[in-house]
């Protein structure tokens, strides 16, 4: 998990999933998935491997900006993870289920989407 930069425009200083935007690239394969490898290396330093697809959902950020959110349950590959992008990370947390699960300032949201990735992840083992 991060905690996202203050600087950010949506969401700041709130802990996050490490998130981005995709590029456009023409005719493409596996494009959100490649994407988040990318921004996940580009924003905390590690290699990760995309496993499943958990949701998806919409919303509108405080200054209009529609936004698709699409989560995905991935893998740690390596490296060591830190705030690589300091415009967009300023922590960066290693948790337990349980640990993260009681974060008080977990935004709803998140916290449905970390049950689902907990089950399904359960379900898998």
């Amino acid at each position: 998990m991060i905690r996202r930069s203050e600087k950010e425009e949506h969401a700041g200083g709130g802990l996050a999933f490490v998130g981005g935007q995709v590029d456009q690239e023409g005719f493409s394969y596996d494009i959100l998935e490649r994407s988040l490898e990318r921004e996940v290396f580009e924003e905390v330093g590690i290699n990760i491997e995309v496993e499943q697809y958990l949701n998806s959902s919409s919303f509108i950020t405080d200054t209009g900006k529609h936004v698709v959110d699409i989560v995905y349950l991935c893998r740690y590959v390596s490296g060591e993870a830190f705030a690589k992008s300091e415009d967009e990370v300023d922590e960066v947390y290693w948790f337990t289920q349980e640990e993260l699960l009681g974060q008080q300032d977990l935004p709803g949201f998140l916290k449905r989407n970390l049950e689902m990735a907990f089950k399904k992840k359960a379900a898998t083992v």
